[in-house]
């Protein structure tokens, strides 16, 4: 039967396990019996920095992490308590030997985050979705009274048409996030003309806007490159920013919105501007998630899914862009968009 390494053994070890253990990104300690023989540095930031030669009780203070650890037997255990308050980590223990351990502790807070973004997501899409469809259910429950007035049934009717147009867009957003969530690592090669994107999208809202009494402004650089970007998500881009510019900056005769394009430093810088109501700042850092809204109630009477700048935060990180919110209340909002022009 093999004997288990001497101390002096494992120490002359000590510089090829350090090396090994140095390399780990994540807090790794190579345990004799119980005693901490060596740890990286990753792990003595995270449990101390006098845990070598120690035994490993004085190390993990965790009672289940410890209890886990003591039982000798390899395997995984997930846990929270060290480091931040609430942070996940799962524990890996591994034979290193007969009576040596390779213990890693794996930080689990993206993954954790992850989960948590899709469960939020799941419920949000649920609820956009059924809100819609009760109102559907309820009117066609109506219009099956055979006693129903005309002029009633025709409206139940338009309800129920409207509702169901909501949930075709809220469907429709849906896809787009996930077609552009699917291609975030291709690299779009079209050759996209800009200019014409945006002159195509000022004509799309003009009747909107100036059913609204808003001026729209189109400036645009006389000698604008093309970029290298997906044509139709560049086009869904530019449209999403100036709809929203329309539907939430035009709240009087008063109100401009401007949409300019022009190249900076190997960038071109598309804004989309108005001098609408604005928006709280406490709201700007979470406009691009999905289903966000500042107004729930003005937002779905105007049509808004709540997607829009989700679907431009995605398509922006597709194009290695950067995306930029700034609004002051009473003054109005400009969104900034940068896209590399290679």
């Amino acid at each position: 039967m093999r004997k288990s390494a001497s101390m002096p053994e494992m120490r002359q070890l000590d510089p090829i396990a350090r090396e090994l253990l140095d390399a780990l990104s994540e807090p790794a300690l190579l345990l004799e019996g119980r005693i901490v023989q060596l740890a990286n540095e990753p792990a003595t930031g995270l449990l101390g920095g006098a845990i070598e030669g120690s035994d490993v009780r004085l190390a993990i203070r965790h009672p289940q992490a410890l209890d886990f650890v003591l039982r000798g037997e390899p395997g995984e255990i997930d846990f929270t308590g060290v480091g931040d308050f609430g942070r996940p980590w799962r524990l890996v223990v591994r034979k290193a030997g007969p009576e040596a351990s390779l213990l890693r502790l794996i930080d689990r807070s993206d993954a954790h985050a992850a989960e948590k973004l899709r469960v939020d997501f799941v419920a949000n899409a649920s609820h956009e979705l059924r809100t819609p469809l009760t109102a559907v259910f309820g009117y066609a429950e109506s219009l099956q009274d055979e006693e129903l007035e005309p002029e009633l049934a025709a409206k139940f009717t338009a309800t129920i048409r409207n509702e169901a147009e909501r949930m075709f867009r809220i469907i429709e957003d849906l896809m787009s996030l996930s077609r552009i969530e699917a291609d975030r690592f291709v690299p779009p090669k079209d050759e996209v003309d800009l200019g014409s994107i945006m002159q195509s999208a000022i004509q799309n809202v003009r009747q909107q806007a100036q059913s609204c009494g808003c001026m729209l402004h189109l400036e645009l650089q006389d000698d604008l490159p093309s970029i290298s970007g997906d044509f139709a998500q560049i086009a869904q881009l530019v449209d999403n920013l100036l709809s929203n510019a329309v539907r939430y900056g035009c709240a009087s005769s008063t109100c401009d919105i401007r949409l300019a394009a022009a190249t900076e430093e190997g960038f071109v810088r598309l804004e989309v501007s108005d001098t609408g109501p604005g928006i709280p700042r406490h709201h700007l850092p979470f406009l691009t998630r999905r289903f966000y809204r500042v107004d729930a109630a003005r937002s779905r009477d105007g049509g808004g899914t709540g997607l829009g700048l989700a679907i431009v935060k995605h398509i922006v990180e597709r194009h290695r862009g950067t995306l930029a919110i700034e609004s002051d209340v009473g003054k109005g909002t400009t969104v900034t968009v940068r896209l590399p022009l290679q």
